[in-house]
């Protein structure tokens, strides 16, 4: 399907991100469940039913690609295609214990998409590991076969996970050790980018001076940078679907009614502004990771929250998460979710990002870095294991 003159008609042509997959082998399986309209990160429907998260089935499977994220993650197939506006791929694959990749915004066409906000929508995929990830993405990005390049450093946002419900050694320790293991710890920095963010993108400080309603759970500096993904997501939402959202009026479930509604009552105020923080955030995060840095955080502030979850719970719970993902999504930079196995019966993950391009370059250090990411989480099992056994026996 695809987007004209404010009507969705039947496609008469494969968007050019499916042809390329299938042109390179690929069978096209079907299509899955998704969020309303694409306007959620927990991939609950309540006209179609809720796919089942595999890993946690009284967990939400996150979205809005959940159907995309359960079917790979199910084992059901392969790989996906989703697409990833305010966290749609990442926030799905970290719930769903696989790999999901968000490319730099505009390297992939998205033609033959619905438009949902122009400005931060990406054609991003799922897999069950590192290897057929990049396969995938070098068919989408029409990248040739190079060898991986050694990175110049990995970035730990310090500040980022301490958001995390999830220890911190169970997430960003793993990921040192693997690669003061294949690299050498001269390579690992820590960073607070909440304060970077705050002295380096000028324009957000309109943004923070408004007092937003959920910076006690947040960075604040993250969290204005989400209330200007967020007002620009509305205000292009409200231009591709405004009127046939006011016309049809249609039924839609809790959470993504009043967000969407919000979104068609949105005006231009402060659009520029938010346009300008894209700009400068791209510039300065460019500024801190060179062509071969690396910024270490948390996909998510959390494990998946429970199915039916109390709605104030539930805001707090994505406030966190939005800051998180607003640092991907404004800057236009390309992020892989990086599952990191269980945590208390719950699926846990990390994510990479990289400047804006340097998609092939993220991608392989993923499928070099994740053997060694593996024998850390084994080893780490081990000592759990040992130190619990090691109770018992006292």
């Amino acid at each position: 399907m695809f987007q004209e003159s404010s009507h969705v008609v039947a496609a008469t042509s494969t968007a050019p991100a499916v042809l390329a997959i299938l042109n390179a082998g690929a069978t096209c399986v079907g299509k899955t469940v998704m969020d309303e309209m694409a306007y959620s990160i927990t991939g609950e429907n309540i006209h179609y039913g809720t796919p089942t998260n595999p890993c946690a089935p009284d967990r939400v499977p996150g979205g809005s690609s959940s159907g995309s994220a359960v079917a790979v993650g199910a084992h059901l197939l392969d790989f996906s295609l989703g697409t990833d506006t305010g966290g749609s791929v990442r926030v799905p694959a970290s719930y769903c214990g696989i790999f999901g990749f968000r490319p730099s915004h505009g390297v992939i066409s998205a033609s033959g998409v619905i438009p949902m906000a122009q400005s931060f929508d990406t054609v991003g995929w799922f897999a069950r590991d590192p290897v057929l990830l990049n396969k995938v993405g070098r068919v989408l990005l029409q990248l040739s076969n190079v060898d991986p390049v050694k990175p110049a450093q990995f970035i730990i946002a310090e500040d980022c996970f301490q958001l995390s419900t999830i220890p911190s050694n169970r997430l960003a320790g793993i990921l040192v050790k693997s690669v003061e293991k294949l690299y050498g710890g001269h390579l690992v920095k820590h960073a607070s980018v909440g304060d970077f963010i705050k002295a380096k993108v000028p324009s957000l400080s309109s943004f923070m001076s408004k007092g937003n309603a959920d910076q006690e759970y947040n960075i604040p500096s993250l969290s204005a940078l989400s209330s200007a993904m967020r007002l620009l997501q509305r205000y292009e939402f409200k231009n591709n679907h405004g009127e046939w959202v006011s016309t049809v009026r249609p039924d839609l479930g809790p959470g993504r009614s009043e967000r969407i509604w919000e979104a068609v009552r949105t005006t231009d105020e402060n659009i520029d502004l938010c346009l300008s923080v894209k700009t400068e955030l791209r510039s300065a995060l460019t500024a801190l990771l060179g062509d071969f840095g690396v910024l270490v955080i948390p996909t998510v502030p959390g494990p998946p929250p429970k199915l039916q979850t109390n709605p104030t719970t539930l805001e707090t719970f994505r406030a966190r998460a939005l800051g998180l993902l607003s640092i991907a999504g404004v800057s236009g930079f390309c992020q892989v979710n990086i599952p990191l196995g269980m945590y208390d019966d719950l699926p846990v993950s990390i994510s990479l990002l990289a400047k804006h391009g340097s998609d092939g370059f993220l991608l392989n250090l993923i499928e070099t870095l994740y053997v060694t990411i593996e024998e850390q989480k084994k080893l780490n099992v081990s000592r759990l294991l040992s130190v619990s056994l090691g109770a018992f026996l006292r």
